[in-house]
Parts: structure tokens; C-alpha cells; sequence
């Protein structure tokens, strides 16, 4: 047994427990794949890997942030193309007004690129919607993790003065420490 890494399930929880509907867990999956491939190999992007194949997310507090992380550049450059879709819609839009009368062959092609680029609009806002969202989840889960990490701490702290043979420790001065530090 190697003690270097603990069980990738003891951080793990099945994506079907976290109360999502099937799309928030596509993406979730999708979201720790991709922070899995991007982390070249490591410990914790091979764990988040196995993770992942196994229906698993992970909800240590550095597996979250990393897909929070993740989240925010899908954001952004979900925003950076809708950006730029907008400006290409004014740009068709102007055109269409510009060239309506000599144009109207063009016009109706212009037309359908407008609507496309409208329903393009429309699929990349509902994707940012979605990711938001799925973002802010991920951020209570990071926050629950930093929560229950903090009073695994608080608790382990307490307890390591009642381990087994302490007493050889009395003799150097550690006595005294037990009861000091509760928060």
C-alpha cells in the first residue's frame, strides 16, 4: 500500500448525488475531463481523470477551484465570441440597410446569415447561462469543502494530543500544550 496518495474516492462524491439535472452533470464531466487534460500528467490530473470515468467529481477545495477556474475561461471566452457575433450582426445589419435597395438577391443571404448569427447569439447565451450557473455551484461546493477542511483541522487538532504513547513526549516540555489551541 502507498501512503504518497489517499484513495481517489475519499474526495470524490458520485456526480448523480449532488442533486443536478443530467446537463449541469454533462458539464460538470466535461468541465473536470478538460482541467484533467490540461494538467499534463499530474498527480491530481490523473486522479481527476479516474475520477471523472468513474462518475465521480472531485470536492477538494484545489479540484474545485481548478474547475472553477476552468469555468471562468469557458466564460469568458464564451463572451469574447458573443462579442464578436454582435459586431458581425451590426456589421450585417448596416450592410442590409446599406445595400437593401441595389442589393435584395444579397439581402436575403445577409438575412439568413443575420438569423444565424442571431441563433448563435441566442445557443452562446444560454451556454454562458448554463455555465454560470454550473460555476456558482461548483463555488458552494468549494466553499462546503474549505468549510468542512477547516473543521477537519479544528477537530484533528484536538485529537493529537490523545494519541497513543504521548507520554514519551511529556518528558520534552508537550504536556502542557493539550487544551490550548480550540477554535
Amino acid at each position: 500500500m502507498s501512503s504518497q496518495q489517499p484513495a481517489p474516492d475519499a474526495n470524490a462524491v458520485p456526480e448523480t448525488q449532488l442533486g443536478l439535472t443530467e446537463d449541469q452533470i454533462e458539464l460538470l464531466r466535461h468541465g473536470q475531463q478538460a482541467v484533467a487534460a490540461a494538467g499534463g500528467g499530474s498527480t491530481s490530473s490523473r486522479a481527476a481523470s479516474r475520477a471523472s470515468s468513474q462518475g465521480l467529481l472531485l470536492m477538494d477545495t484545489s479540484s474545485l477551484t481548478a474547475l472553477g477556474h476552468h469555468f471562468d475561461r469557458v466564460m469568458q471566452s464564451i463572451q469574447q465570441r458573443l462579442e464578436y457575433l454582435m459586431e458581425q450582426s451590426q456589421i450585417v445589419t448596416l450592410s442590409v440597410y446599406d445595400h437593401a435597395g441595389n442589393l435584395i438577391d444579397n439581402a436575403d443571404a445577409e438575412i439568413a446569415r443575420y438569423h444565424d448569427i442571431m441563433a448563435q447569439i441566442d445557443e452562446l447565451e444560454l451556454d454562458f447561462d448554463r455555465i454560470a450557473q454550473i460555476r456558482e455551484i461548483v463555488r458552494g461546493f468549494r466553499q462546503r469543502a474549505e468549510e468542512l477542511e477547516r473543521e477537519l483541522e479544528r477537530s484533528g487538532s484536538g485529537s493529537s494530543s490523545r494519541r497513543p504513547g504521548g507520554s514519551s513526549r511529556r518528558s520534552h516540555g508537550h504536556s502542557s500544550s493539550t487544551g490550548k489551541r480550540r477554535s
